[in-house]
Formats: structure tokens, C-alpha cells, sequence
């Protein structure tokens, strides 16, 4: 019996199981994720641009609809400003937060009911970095006033 658990130890020894990966398989994993990584980026990177022209089409859209409701009240134009905090004031009084990024444009001008047209630019944006507008006339386009 001592000979028969001899050889059964030996044995046993000798044939161990696999206790990791081989360097073939972890190559193979690298390259996958490496092919995935090549596809995702380009794809984020586009969706964060998409969403900074959001942000900035928001903003200039909210800022021509507010423009119509102050001339219904009112004959005379405001002065709009952008405060520190991203803010839109019309004189002092302001109308609306504004989002990150997102800048009111010097080409902003404001003379009357029917003769008006605002400008914001997002320089983090894709067609806002070049500037988005909202006027009297056309309503919202894109390019500067």
C-alpha cells in the first residue's frame, strides 16, 4: 500500500491544473479592449460636443423668447448683460441662469421690438463655437448677429 500512495502522490504532483492565463490570451485580451477603446472615444468625445450645442442652443432660444415677453410689458429695449454666475440680466433684473461654457456674444444687439437678435458662443461646442443667434427676423440660426 505505501508504494501504490507513493506513485498516487507523484502523480499528482507531476500533473498540476492550470493556475492562470497564457501570454497568447492576455494578448488577445489587450488587443480587444484596445479595438473597443479606439471605438468608444471618438463616440464620447462627439456626444460631449453634441450636448455643449444643446447647452447653447438652449440658451439663446430661452434668450429670444424672454426678448418677445419683455416687449409685450414693455416699449423699450433692455440692456442684456451676462453676469460672473453665467447669468442673463435685462438691466439689473435677472431673467435666467445661464449654462457652462456658454458666453453672450459682443454682436448682441437690442434696439427695438422689431430690430433685435442675440448671440451666444460655446467654445467647447461644434457649431456654437462659431456662434448660435436668435433674432426678430429669421429666429434662430446659426453664425453670429
Amino acid at each position: 500500500m505505501k508504494g501504490l500512495r507513493t506513485s498516487q502522490t507523484s502523480r499528482a504532483l507531476r500533473v498540476r491544473p492550470d493556475s492562470g492565463f497564457t501570454l497568447v490570451e492576455l494578448l488577445v485580451v489587450i488587443i480587444v479592449l484596445g479595438l473597443l477603446a479606439a471605438i468608444a472615444i471618438p463616440v464620447f468625445l462627439s456626444q460631449r460636443e453634441k450636448a455643449q450645442d444643446a447647452a447653447a442652443t438652449a440658451d439663446v432660444a430661452l434668450l429670444g423668447k424672454e426678448l418677445v415677453t419683455w416687449f409685450v410689458d414693455h416699449e423699450e429695449a433692455p440692456a442684456l448683460t451676462q453676469d460672473s454666475s453665467r447669468g442673463y440680466l435685462f438691466g439689473t433684473q435677472k431673467i435666467a441662469a445661464g449654462s457652462e461654457h456658454v458666453v453672450l456674444h459682443a454682436s448682441t444687439t437690442i434696439t427695438s421690438r422689431n430690430d433685435w437678435c442675440v448671440a451666444v458662443v460655446n467654445d467647447l461646442g461644434g457649431a456654437s463655437a462659431d456662434g448660435l443667434r436668435y433674432s426678430a427676423e429669421e429666429g434662430f440660426s446659426e453664425g453670429l448677429c
